[in-house]
């Protein structure tokens, strides 16, 4: 049993994700954990809220709350939302956790100790109406580009570009509104990544990383070493944030520096273990051991491009230089983005299909099985209803929900409640069976590849050949001359039917449920069957009782398309697509949010 330690990058706090979102870290991280476990691998899947910056602040100033209330109202809000999707999280912890506040702290120790932080004097733009310095998201203008009122001091949301807080016209402060704004001096700390560059290449070169990850991660990640890694501030002058610790720098502790959301984010992969581990109140989770020391440790880790150099490049470099053994990615699952009808998804335009609002519609399982059969994978992908409708009534409805409801009605109807005996298999089981052995085989090898779109073609392969197998013995038929042989189709389907509640479940979980729910207590559990072993088709014995479960997927109608179309938009013209904006990013996406 091997150990696997799963992350995907961390939902910003402010407001619920989309689906592109939701497809670009923690439904894959989701999907393949549950994969692990049915392997019967020893598997830690961690995620959390990423709850510190500019946005959370500005969010919560908006909203007319504190900053720490409104992060706890979002944290459970964005938790619901991920319950309902089915996201199994062993823990989905909170990057202001006092946690990640001391591992935090320790990492700027160590590596102040060792030669990698350096204090140095900047110039920052200060509010005299507020009293204080404005990190460069607190302070708004008129972009000088494309003349976008809104524009950010860092960057301009509407044509992309990046800027500094004294392009912007009329710049003004984001809290007050105010514009009377002074350039003076201020002091700040700096990761001297610079130094660690050669450090950080030599990690990627020596465990042959950037030769095993897919191309997208690391064509990002060789691209980002070769432009060269620059000294960041890794501190703010915000109120909200992990403090800078007063032992080892008072001066800027006193001025109420706290660190930047990019360099403690990253970290909360590590805190949100110790939650877990705290959460247990009890010695049997021993949080280090997946961390410190881990070379028994897979760690993977998922995420959308943007997020990839802080992942692959950043964070690398500050475990690096704190010169203790910290567990460094094994693999990393990039993805490109999931558009809406080709425009952007838009966390703070609310534009497209969001996590809350595809549950009003829709279970979770028609949303997972579309968005991981469709994964932006090696290029972007766009959601259309139209596509979304025609996999939905194509593979899920028709392919795997109506062969279990034939089986099983037509079954109860002729034979009862127990699954019928029938007489010995014959030719067409026995190549059922070698087929049904190629396939699971072929499911398996791109589940262990992180082919996410092979997979879910290999599993509807695994579906189809159900059908195929019914549509050529014909129990309908074969009842009338011979029940011995329809009674044997039956049960070999019945078998079928099983084997697909336990290998559909890491894309399916709740129907997968339900499938085993009808074999009850022979099918409560899943229970992984090799290849090899699922050539038999005999789990389930002639005798056993079993249920019909309820229609596992309806079928979507035109109607529902029009009103889907109606509510969400459903035309290129309605999505609002902005070619200069990456689409599947948020506009307050940071260095753990997805």
């Amino acid at each position: 049993m091997a150990r696997h330690l799963v992350t995907s990058a961390l939902p910003y706090i402010n407001g619920i994700k989309h689906l592109g979102n939701m497809v670009g870290s923690m439904l894959p991280a989701d999907v393949y954990a549950r994969y692990l476990r049915l392997r019967g691998h020893d598997v830690l899947y961690i995620c959390a809220t990423d709850e510190h910056g500019t946005p959370a602040e500005l969010a919560a100033q908006e909203a007319g709350l504190p900053v720490a209330e409104f992060c706890a109202r979002q944290h459970s809000a964005q938790k619901e939302v991920y319950d309902g999707f089915g996201l199994a999280f062993d823990h989905f912890g909170r990057s202001s956790s006092q946690q990640n506040a001391e591992i935090t702290q320790h990492f700027a120790r160590r590596l102040q100790e060792q030669g990698f932080i350096e204090q140095r004097t900047v110039r920052q733009v200060y509010s005299v109406a507020d009293g204080r310095f404005l990190p460069d998201r607190y302070i708004i203008g008129t972009c000088p580009y494309c003349g976008y009122d809104k524009a950010r001091g860092d960057q301009c949301e509407n044509c992309t570009r990046v800027l500094d807080p004294t392009d912007l016209i009329d710049a003004r402060s984001a809290i007050s509104g105010s514009t009377e704004l002074e350039v003076r001096e201020t002091k700040h700390l700096f990761l001297l990544q610079s130094k660690l560059q050669s450090e950080v290449a030599a990690w990627l070169a020596g465990n042959g990383s950037t030769e095993r990850w897919p191309v997208l991660a690391s064509s990002i990640a060789r691209k980002w070493l070769t432009e060269g890694l620059d000294d960041r501030a890794i501190t703010r002058d915000l109120d909200w944030g992990v403090p800078v610790p007063g032992d080892t720098w008072p001066e800027l502790a006193a001025e109420g520096k706290v660190f930047y959301v990019w360099f403690d984010a990253p970290i909360e992969y590590i805190a949100s273990t110790k939650e877990w581990a705290d959460s247990a109140g009890s010695e049997d989770r021993d949080w280090k051991s997946w961390w410190y020391e881990a070379d028994d440790v897979t760690y993977t880790q998922f995420m959308a491009k943007d997020n990839v150099p802080f992942h692959t490049v950043m964070f690398p470099a500050t475990e690096l230089g704190t010169r203790e053994p910290w567990k460094k990615v094994d693999f990393v699952k990039a993805f490109n983005w999931l558009t809406y009808y080709g425009g952007k998804f838009s966390t703070s335009q609310r534009r497209g299909v969001f996590a809350d609002a595809a549950l009003d519609v829709l279970p979770a399982d028609y949303w997972r099985y579309f968005l991981m059969a469709n994964a932006p994978e090696s290029d972007d992908t766009s959601f259309t209803w139209e596509l979304f409708a025609s996999s939905v009534n194509k593979d899920l409805a028709d392919t795997l929900g109506n062969f279990v409801n034939r089986v099983l009605s037509f079954s109860r109807k002729r034979f009862g409640d127990e699954i019928p005996a029938g007489g010995a298999p014959g030719e067409p089981e026995r190549e059922l069976g070698e087929e049904i052995g190629r396939l699971l085989a072929a499911y398996e090898a791109q589940m262990e590849a992180l082919q996410f779109r092979r997979a879910a073609q290999a599993l509807r392969a695994l579906w189809s050949a159900g059908n195929a197998y019914l549509e050529t013995k014909a129990p309908w038929l074969e009842i009338r001359t011979d029940p011995e042989a329809a009674a044997l189709t039956l049960r070999t389907a019945m078998n079928l039917i099983l084997l697909y509640a336990v290998v559909s479940d890491p894309f399916i979980p709740t129907a997968a449920r339900a499938m085993r729910a009808a074999f009850a207590p022979a099918g409560d559990a899943a229970v992984w069957v090799g290849a090899e072993e699922a050539r038999s088709l005999d789990a389930l014995a002639a005798g056993m009782p079993f249920t019909v479960p309820p229609v596992l997927f309806t079928k979507i109608t035109e109607e529902d398309l029009e009103a889907y179309r109606e509510r969400f938009g459903g035309r290129e013209a309605d999505a609002g697509a902005d070619p200069g904006t990456a689409p599947g990013a948020d506009a307050e996406s940071g260095p753990g949010a997805s």
